[in-house]
C-alpha cells in the first residue's frame, strides 16, 4: 500500500519550500501545492513507489554547466522522470556551449540555495534560462522538488513556462526501456 500523501497549498505553508523557492510560487499561489514527504523516499523514482505516483508525472529539474571559452554559465532543465536530457546535443548547442554537463552536487546546491535531490525550477538564480521541455509542458501536472527533501511541489505543467527565463523546447529522448 502507498503512503499517503496531502498536497495543500504552498502559500500557506512556508515550510514546506526552500527560501529562493517562496518568492518564486508567489505570483502563482492557487496553482502550486506542497506536501511533506518522507526526505529519504525524495529520489525521484523511490518517491513515485512509495506514493502511488507515476514517473510520467514527475519531472526532474537539473542545474547544467555550459562552457565556452573558459566561462561557464548555468542553466535549469525540467525534463519528465521517463526521459534522458540531450545534454551534449539540444542543450548544448541551445546554450552555445562548447561543452555542457550537469552541473556538481556542491555546486548546483551551492548556487541555488537548495537541496540536492530538491532542486526545482523555481527559486533559480536571476538570468539562469529555465529550459522546460516539451513533454513536461503537455502534462497536465507534475511533481517537482520544492528546494527541500523532505516535500514536493504539484503544479500545471503549463505553468513552468511562466517562469522567468522559462523557455519550451524538445529537449529529451526516452530512456531505453
Amino acid at each position: 500500500m502507498a503512503e499517503r500523501i496531502e498536497w495543500v497549498a504552498a502559500h500557506d505553508h512556508p515550510e514546506l519550500t526552500a527560501d529562493p523557492v517562496r518568492a518564486a510560487i508567489a505570483p502563482f499561489d492557487g496553482s502550486v501545492r506542497a506536501a511533506a514527504i518522507d526526505p529519504e523516499l525524495a529520489d525521484t523514482a523511490e518517491f513515485c513507489e512509495a506514493y502511488g505516483l507515476t514517473l510520467e508525472t514527475s519531472a526532474n529539474c537539473v542545474v547544467l554547466s555550459a562552457k565556452r571559452g573558459g566561462e561557464a554559465t548555468y542553466a535549469a532543465c525540467v525534463v519528465l522522470a521517463t526521459d534522458r536530457a540531450d545534454v551534449n546535443g539540444v542543450l548544448r548547442k541551445h546554450l552555445g556551449a562548447r561543452k555542457a554537463s550537469f552541473a556538481p552536487m556542491d555546486e548546483a546546491t551551492g548556487l541555488t540555495g537548495m537541496e540536492y535531490g530538491g532542486i526545482t525550477p523555481f527559486g533559480v538564480p536571476k538570468g539562469w534560462p529555465v529550459l522546460v521541455d516539451k513533454r513536461v509542458y503537455d502534462t497536465p501536472w507534475v511533481v517537482v522538488g520544492s528546494g527541500l527533501r523532505r516535500s514536493k511541489l504539484r503544479v500545471p505543467g503549463p505553468l513552468l513556462a511562466e517562469l522567468p527565463g522559462a523557455e519550451v523546447l524538445s529537449l529529451t529522448r526516452p530512456l531505453a526501456g
